[in-house]
């Protein structure tokens, strides 16, 4: 399981690891769209970001499925039962990515359907969550040096013969 922020790469890693693994690929943002026939920013929209993370751990606890790399949703990690239920199916692997690359990488903050509370500014939710991915991941992995093929072979290498 994949746990990061937004823009850490979760989704694509995820489907490259499930490739070079030979597992399923479950990505819960498209989960959870799926669900509610709205994209994420929509449920942001019309409800607001508890009942977007409420959805968010109802998708998690409803995953019963070892054999795949599973990259969540950012907010992820604010449901203890979810991440409680996702290490009994495997380790949490955290991509951690700087916040500057991250702000490279994120053009879209304000529409992104980024479950963060109203105002919050991302620098504010990248040092919440960064406290939540460190107490929860089982491995961590520095992505601001590597290529994506080169994170995928060290991911990989960690999840070799553990689920």
């Amino acid at each position: 399981m994949l746990i990061g922020m937004p823009g850490a790469g979760k989704s694509t890693l995820g489907v490259l690891l499930a490739k070079k693994l030979g597992m399923d690929f479950v990505d819960t943002d498209i989960l959870i769209q799926s669900r509610t026939g709205k994209t994420l920013q929509q449920l942001l929209d019309e409800k607001d970001y508890l009942h977007l993370r409420r959805v968010e751990e109802e998708v998690l606890l409803d995953i019963h499925n070892c054999n795949a790399v599973i990259a969540t949703g950012g907010s992820a990690v604010y449901s203890q039962a979810a991440v409680a239920h996702l290490k009994k199916n495997g380790l949490l692997v955290y991509l951690q990515a700087s916040r500057e690359i991250l702000k490279k990488r994120i053009h879209d903050y304000e529409t992104r359907g980024i479950a963060g509370r109203p105002g919050q500014c991302f620098a504010s939710l990248y040092d919440e969550r960064t406290l939540l991915y460190e107490r929860y991941a089982d491995v961590t992995i520095n992505c601001n040096e590597l290529d994506i093929g080169q994170l995928t072979e060290v991911i990989a290498a960690q999840l070799v013969g553990r689920c």
